[in-house]
């Protein structure tokens, strides 16, 4: 009962096949450059990064992702590098100096705050104050651990030579309660004979 002239009635869909070539076909990749090809990672875990804005008084979240310690293979140069999950956009990039001190962030036995005095992720370098949270206490224990070692090799030392002096100071003071502990043994048993 519908007129075709109707302009008001409803139309039959018509099925259409189209199909369009493509006016540039994409055949070449295209190598992107993160400027990280020749540096070694000496440590990764993930965690979140937080600066502290003094304007605001407050602290504001940088991004989550990979931490990662990176040496130049050239230079043996170390350097802290951050990148966000999803878009890889740099949070932090900065040279681990000797001046700066990991402190324990108050309330968190699994984060840690330091100064930077200049942080390449953001065009010009800023400084700022960081803190990273990670998973759990021990995995902020082994990035300490990392970035102290770091710390050594930028200051032009090894971290063999450090490995050394502590396994010394350690063994030093094993032998030291073992002493103490044959002396208590031998007064124990000297005591124990004149009781007897």
């Amino acid at each position: 009962m519908s007129d075709s002239n109707d302009p008001l009635a409803p139309k039959q869909e018509e099925e259409t096949d189209a199909h369009f070539e493509p006016v540039i076909k994409l055949t070449e990749q295209v190598e992107t450059k993160t400027l990280e090809e020749d540096e070694d990672v000496l440590f990764k875990m993930r965690a979140k990064l937080f600066r502290f804005d003094t304007s605001g008084n407050e602290w504001k979240e940088r991004g989550t992702g990979d931490v990662r310690l990176l040496q130049h293979r050239g230079t043996k140069k170390v350097r802290l590098v951050m990148r966000r999950d999803k878009t890889l956009k740099v949070c932090a990039n900065h040279a681990i100096t000797s001046d700066m001190r990991l402190q324990p962030n108050i309330g968190s036995d699994r984060s840690w705050v330091w100064k930077v005095a200049a942080d390449y992720a953001e065009s010009p370098p800023t400084s700022e104050t960081l803190a990273i949270r990670f998973a759990n206490s021990d995995n902020a224990q082994e990035f300490k651990k990392k970035f102290e070692v770091a710390q050594i090799i930028n200051a032009g030392g090894t971290p063999s030579e450090e490995k050394k002096e502590d396994a010394t100071e350690k063994q030093d003071v094993e032998e030291k309660a073992e002493g103490e502990g044959k002396e208590t043994k031998e007064e124990d048993a000297s005591e124990e004979k004149k009781e007897g």
